[in-house]
């Protein structure tokens, strides 16, 4: 695979999405950098994070050749690559918060940003966006912000993480078994069979229980003994 290296880029999504059509990149290429000027999260959030800290990383998967339909089975398999790569390094209280946060107890550990190349209602390639916070230790404005360091009280070398984390995303895109993503996937929910509450797009405050997500991606919550699905841009849990 090929690993392309930046000390300050401006987002590596946008580059590596520039770069697919300009020259031949490999399954799995990847575009890495100690700082990006412009990071983006989910919905136009920022990425912050402090220099030559953290691992920043945009992969470029190819021929993934699936119906748009099965567009959250993707988000899927790179939270479980994310999560099992930060289980691995024997980080306890690790979930996956809906769609795709990964969470040390209440704090965000790590984000995914996925954009997906799609011709014909079918999902040709996708661009994979990670952070993951490893040794930095302080995040200004970001409470509940949290770092491999602050949790094991050491540094990880970002080089060796980044081949684990490639190592489980080559592993779960290989997996074929599309209810077996799923069951893993909805072990790993943040606060499933919990009460939570919840805001919905109209600002209004309520109480369920995450019974786990439906094949489109969307939370499933009991509410008052019926269940309901929720797209990510509809409701927002509290806690």
């Amino acid at each position: 695979m090929q690993i392309i290296k930046f000390n300050s880029i401006n987002s590596t999504n946008s580059y590596l999405e520039n770069l697919i059509n300009k020259i031949h990149l490999e399954d799995f290429s990847a575009v890495v950098a100690d700082y990006q000027s412009n990071g983006f999260g989910q919905y136009g959030t920022k990425w912050s994070s402090e220099r030559g800290k953290n691992l920043l990383i945009s992969i470029f998967k190819k021929n993934i050749q699936t119906d748009i339909k099965n567009q959250f089975y993707i988000n899927m398999r790179v939270s479980l690559a994310v999560f099992m790569t930060l289980k691995s390094l024997e980080i306890p209280e690790l979930s996956i918060k809906w769609p795709n946060d990964i969470l040390y107890r209440n704090n965000k550990i790590s984000g995914i940003l996925i954009k997906l190349i799609i011709k014909n209602k079918s999902i040709q390639h996708a661009i994979i966006g990670i952070g993951i916070n490893v040794n930095q230790n302080n995040f200004e404005n970001l409470p509940n912000a949290i770092s491999i360091c602050n949790i094991i009280n050491d540094t990880y070398d970002l080089n060796d993480l980044r081949n684990i984390l490639m190592k489980k995303l080559s592993f779960y895109f290989n997996v074929k078994d599309s209810f077996e993503l799923k069951v893993a996937y909805e072990r790993a929910l943040f606060r499933k069979n919990k009460s939570s509450e919840f805001v919905s797009q109209g600002k209004r405050n309520f109480l369920g229980i995450i019974e786990g997500v439906s094949d489109s991606g969307k939370l499933c919550v009991k509410i008052d003994g019926l269940s309901e699905k929720f797209d990510a841009k509809s409701i927002k849990m509290l806690y």
